[in-house]
């Protein structure tokens, strides 16, 4: 008995160890170029281009979130500290789900694991559902509800990763972006943002590895095939962008470390509609839903869960449209699990490139003082994201102090009555009912 229980565990880790070494250089890279990106945008900038929920500023809301990936949580705690600085909510939102589900890495291993279809599903479903809940907030999200929630983040009650959320690692001084990138100031702000965005996803990652390991090696393909109705192949494309949510919701892991249980799923026979539906639902997977609750009150909450929800599946149901009419869905079921064996071919020729890129960012973290940040990370909400570029080399910033080096910085925190849920706005002064255009709320 001892040695079945032995040799299960034995598979199932070496399932999950298979998918990390299939993975591995690609999160590097991910980490690597958002790291880029965050040294040379700044979060104020942002703040300042995310003004209303127009169009063209969702757009752009989009394209800056794609580009500045972030593991959920962090990504949750960005949406609340760019609408407490003046962000459009709407838009702060569409900026939330494009740094999680819009990401280079996250593509890069869909393409590994489960098949280039895949990105291309990301890349075409995320707008999709980025517009779908623009839509939805703008018919059905009321003024009362928003004036309450922006209420409720105001008192900055504490979720995860605020510190995270809070950091500012872009470069200042003159010169242009590849003179800022290029300079120590530069490379240590990448080498920050890369080792806090492994420390913010790594419980994820893992957690996702081990859980999609678990159940390949233990559920059998009779119980997939019957949840998801395989044979009935109409049953299953409508079953599926339904029920994708709903594992994602209970699985308590991020988009990226979502993907290894993806291919599970895909092998096990939910539908292509219903990988990306799941894909898309780390927004809003327990845990997180918590953080919402504390951000925005439980009213705000559910509107968000009811809406992401929705869009999530919309955006399924409309890729295994778009795609089954293009005649691009993958027909055969191989999502890669398990090599027999490491071997001596591209993917360990890259991971043993970009493991020594990691090694180089990681002692430049170590040697300019990021210890100290890195036990800032899920520290108290920030009023205002403090420029640690600029602490880093012993400038002062407004509302900062300390110099880098000996954890000297400080997140300052802002009052409130931790895990009191302010979600009254039918008790605002103005009874909640005017409108408040700059953050996309509508009349009641």
């Amino acid at each position: 008995m001892l040695m079945r229980v032995l040799d299960a565990l034995g598979h199932a880790l070496a399932i999950a160890a298979s998918m990390t070494w299939e993975i591995l250089w690609a999160l590097i890279l991910g980490f690597a170029l958002s790291g880029v990106v965050q040294a040379l945008v700044r979060k104020s900038t942002i703040v300042r281009l995310l003004g209303d929920s127009s169009p063209r500023t969702l757009v752009m809301a989009s394209g800056l979130g794609a580009a500045s990936s972030s593991c959920s949580y962090a990504a949750v705690a960005l949406w609340r500290t760019l609408v407490r600085k003046g962000a459009d909510f709407t838009a702060a939102m569409a900026f939330e789900i494009a740094s999680t589900n819009l990401v280079v890495e996250l593509g890069i291993i869909l393409a590994l694991l489960l098949g280039w279809q895949f990105t291309l599903a990301e890349f075409v479903g995320g707008p999709l559902m980025i517009a779908s809940v623009a839509v939805l907030f703008r018919l059905f999200l009321r003024s009362r509800l928003l004036d309450g929630a922006l209420r409720q983040a105001d008192l900055g009650l504490a979720g995860s990763m605020e510190g995270h959320a809070g950091m500012d690692m872009s470069v200042t001084g003159e010169g242009g972006l590849w003179a800022r990138l290029r300079s120590p100031e530069g490379l240590t702000a990448v080498s920050h943002v890369f080792v806090m965005e492994w420390a913010a996803v790594l419980r994820d990652i893992v957690g996702g590895l081990l859980i999609a390991g678990a159940l390949a090696a233990w559920v059998p393909d009779a119980f997939w095939q019957h949840l998801f109705f395989t044979g009935h192949p109409l049953a299953a494309k409508l079953w599926g962008p339904l029920i994708g949510p709903a594992i994602s919701v209970v699985a308590f892991v991020c988009s990226i470390g979502n993907v290894p249980l993806a291919a599970v799923l895909w092998n096990g026979g939910i539908s292509f509609g219903g990988v990306v539906s799941f894909i898309f639902a780390d927004l809003i997977i327990i845990p997180i839903l918590s953080i919402y609750r504390k951000y925005y009150g439980t009213r705000m909450t559910a509107f968000i869960f009811a809406t992401f929800y929705a869009t999530m599946s919309l955006a399924g149901y409309l890729v295994e449209i778009i795609f089954g009419g293009a005649g691009i869905v993958p027909t055969a079921r191989s999502a890669h699990v398990i090599e027999a064996h490491i071997s001596l071919n591209y993917t360990s020729v890259l991971n043993i490139i970009f493991l020594a890129l990691a090694a180089t960012l990681v002692w430049r973290f170590v040697r300019t003082g990021g210890i100290g940040m890195l036990r800032m990370m899920g520290g108290a909400p920030s009023g205002e994201p403090q420029n640690m570029s600029a602490m880093n080399h012993g400038e002062v910033m407004p509302g900062g102090n300390g110099h880098h080096g000996g954890g000297g910085h400080s997140v300052p925190s802002d009052s409130g009555t931790d895990g009191e849920d302010v979600d009254r706005a039918g008790d605002l002064p103005n009874g909640g009912s005017e409108p408040d255009e700059r953050h996309g709320g509508k009349g009641a």
